[in-house]
């Protein structure tokens, strides 16, 4: 697999920066995971967003889903010269609001996943598991020959993330907040929770995403690896990790 990571910010995006989107491909498909603020802009440097075969959307908090329009209309204007597919949007419909912007005629469709079923998308097997957020959220765990990748999506710390990514080849993690702040929070992960889920989990790398806007970066990296020893990545735009 491959991931490139085109937003990693939480909340709102820095200066030339964007917030939660990720594309991750296998086999010559093209999964967009999530579609936050500056995403076209700045995945227009790796890829064609005409060339993205599906995305799925963990929630529809504005972080995780303002180019979702940017994106549509990208499209639809790529299609009056060329032959672009109608895009599958993938999205929970347990706010219907939200769902209903994934679908735009003869551009996008959106397709409600079953969050109790597994996925079938292109060559990769997700499945799903509720997080403890404001808003309905999903992480996801996706598999495609024999590597496995799991995304927390927006989440506070749950136990049963530890079976849920055990053995991940990839973990990518909400980390949006330093250690002073763990065990304190029904939003989002603390970076030695991260450390601990990594660690429990048995996973090869950890990825910290979702990242504050405020502190030293490199810390969160050092608390979580009070926790977790194997490999720990800070996101960043246009990373690129293949495993």
């Amino acid at each position: 697999m491959k991931l490139t990571v085109f937003g990693h910010w939480g909340g709102y995006p820095k200066v030339d920066e964007g917030t939660s989107s990720y594309l991750l491909e296998e086999d010559g498909f093209k999964l967009l995971i999530d579609i936050g603020a500056s995403a076209v802009s700045i995945m227009q440097n790796y890829v064609d967003p005409n060339t993205i075969d599906a995305a799925i959307i963990s929630h529809y908090h504005p972080d995780h889903v303002a180019d979702v329009g940017i994106l549509q209309h990208y499209r639809l204007i790529g299609g009056m010269n060329e032959d672009v597919p109608v895009l599958p949007i993938y999205g929970h419909d347990e706010d219907a609001r939200g769902f209903s912007y994934l679908s735009m005629p003869n551009v996008s469709e959106g397709i409600a996943y079953d969050p109790s079923k597994e996925l079938k998308v292109g060559p990769f097997t997700i499945t799903f598991l509720k997080t403890v957020h404001p808003v309905v959220c999903y992480a996801m765990r996706i598999e495609a020959n024999g590597k496995t990748f799991v995304f927390t999506a927006d989440s506070a710390y749950q136990e049963v993330f530890t079976a849920f990514a055990k053995d991940a080849d990839l973990l990518m993690t909400d980390t949006n907040f330093y250690q002073d702040l763990a065990g304190k929070s029904q939003i989002h992960m603390a970076s030695t929770e991260v450390g601990k889920l990594a660690h429990d989990a048995g996973v090869k790398t950890l990825l910290l995403t979702h990242l504050p806007q405020f502190g030293e970066l490199a810390t969160l990296k050092a608390e979580a690896a009070s926790e977790y020893k194997g490999q720990i990545v800070l996101a960043e735009k246009g990373l690129i990790i293949e495993f």
